[in-house]
């Protein structure tokens, strides 16, 4: 299958890994993963702080860039970007866009998807030949839990990854308290939602927290670091492409 990777915005600024063992992953798998150097962020977090017109411009580049034909899937390492691909182009378009613009969004959102969606719904796999021996906990974040519905194809996964110790998480389904903007506009609130998800954590004795989505990472790993809790943080892409020949960095330095 021919696969079209969108980095978003975390990824590419912040945390290329994901972005790289998502294609090491799919190209492990046997698939061409193409990579559209036009793209540009995908307008989520306008339109999660209500600005739906200014983002109009994004929506397009991002239709005319995963558009090809010859794209028969699109992939992001990101439940919130596919949720907003999915979902929220389609507002967008329908209210200050053309016909092409709509036409163009309806295209690709039907291909458009996670990376845990594309690998079991699509793709048909759970076991990716995955090696990760360390135990690990899995936060679902809500994107993917609530407007994806990914469901338990995370966990999934990560039960046919070779040597994991995975562990439950309590509370699993309750907000870590990012939420984009919302971190910012309501600081002590996601502070006290962060609080109970490491609270959550830290009765697992997990060496990682792992999800599908950087930007919740980015705000769990921010509070383990400041408690030094000892627990990393790794996108769930990162696990399913380390393997006994090729580990990921964090079971390298385990074995020093």
């Amino acid at each position: 299958m021919r696969i079209g990777l969108f980095a978003t915005c975390l990824g590419d600024t912040l945390f290329p890994d994901a972005v790289r063992a998502t294609a090491v992953l799919l190209a492990r798998l046997g698939h061409e993963v193409v990579f559209p150097p036009g793209q540009t962020c995908c307008g989520q977090m306008h339109i999660n702080t209500g600005y739906q017109r200014e983002p109009v411009p994004l929506v397009r580049d991002f239709a005319e860039q995963f558009g090809d034909a010859s794209i028969e899937a699109v992939v992001m390492p990101s439940g919130s970007c596919a949720g907003s691909v999915r979902h929220q182009h389609a507002i967008v378009a329908d209210r200050y866009g053309d016909a092409a613009l709509r036409a163009g969004v309806a295209t690709v959102a039907a291909k458009t998807y996670e990376l845990s969606e594309l690998l079991v719904d699509v793709l048909g796999v759970t076991g990716v030949g995955a090696y990760f021996p360390h135990r690990v906990t899995y936060h679902p974040t809500c994107h993917s839990l609530r407007m994806l519905r990914v469901g338990d194809r995370p966990l999934r996964l990560l039960r046919a990854v070779d040597s994991i110790d995975l562990v439950e998480l309590p509370g699993a389904d309750s907000c870590c308290g990012f939420g984009g903007t919302f971190a910012l506009k309501n600081a002590e609130t996601s502070t006290a939602m962060l609080h109970d998800k490491l609270a959550g954590i830290a009765t697992t004795g997990a060496e990682v927290c792992t999800a599908g989505d950087s930007s919740c990472l980015m705000h769990i790993g921010g509070g383990l670091s400041r408690i030094r809790s000892g627990t990393r943080t790794l996108h769930l892409a990162r696990i399913l492409a380390a393997t006994r020949a090729t580990p990921d960095a964090l079971t390298e330095a385990t074995a020093v």
